[in-house]
């Protein structure tokens, strides 16, 4: 996927964080579709198919939490990237966030440089990762890479991306344990940057849908899969 076919999706209701992001975006080569508020956001999503979404949190009518929750039950984008462009950097906001199944965060006031960077670096990331493919067996559960699908006991499991992406790097090497450097790096990139809890949420999310016995934490250190 190259710069010019990828499609990016900016919500946001104010008109010139649109303008600002949409014209250094566009000047890189991507294709810009812009919404005004959440609602607008997933109208826009089910019909453009992006391949990111940038998407305020606060916004009238639906706000971006709220959005980023509609847009990851739909199957055609259950793999769209969605980062958050928002000036509040609290720690709750940014939990909610990736509960939500957001994948990154872009504060404001915005940098169009780095803007630019972590942009590219997302899809870049993004394009490593859909090519690599697979499927492995661990605990009883196949994970198939190709088709982003995991099946527990004959019944089959919905995985955001990134949480996928973290189990599967687990799954690939039981009793490892994988370092949060290393995780940081193989699912996020290390030229993206995410928060600190970013590893503990998808852990969590992870211990919920699958069960809390795969999962072991290996304090100060990182995670590793037990079977």
């Amino acid at each position: 996927m190259t710069k010019s076919k990828a499609k990016i999706l900016l919500v946001d209701d104010e008109p010139d964080i649109l303008e600002i992001v949409g014209f250094n975006l566009s000047q890189e080569g991507y294709r810009i579709v812009t919404a005004a508020n959440g609602k607008e956001a997933i109208t826009k999503a089910k019909a453009e198919l992006p391949n990111l979404i940038i998407m305020d949190v606060m916004m009238p009518e639906m706000d971006g939490i709220e959005a980023c929750e509609a847009i990851r039950k739909i199957p055609e984008l259950e793999n769209v990237i969605i980062t958050f462009l928002t000036a509040r950097n609290e720690d709750y906001t940014q939990v909610a966030g990736f509960d939500a199944g957001a994948d990154d965060y872009i504060s404001k006031p915005i940098k169009p440089k780095l803007l630019v960077s972590k942009v590219n670096a997302l899809l870049r990331r993004f394009n490593e990762q859909q090519k690599s493919t697979g499927t492995l067996s661990v605990g009883g559960i196949e994970i198939n890479r190709e088709e982003y699908k995991i099946i527990k006991n004959g019944v089959e499991i919905s995985l955001p991306r990134k949480e996928f992406e973290l189990f599967y790097l687990l799954a690939s090497k039981p009793g490892k344990v994988f370092k949060r450097e290393e995780i940081l790096d193989t699912i996020w990139g290390n030229d993206v940057i995410v928060g600190g809890r970013t590893i503990d949420v998808h852990i969590r999310k992870l211990r919920e849908k699958i069960g809390d016995d795969f999962f072991k934490t290996i304090k100060g250190v990182g995670y590793k899969i037990e079977v």
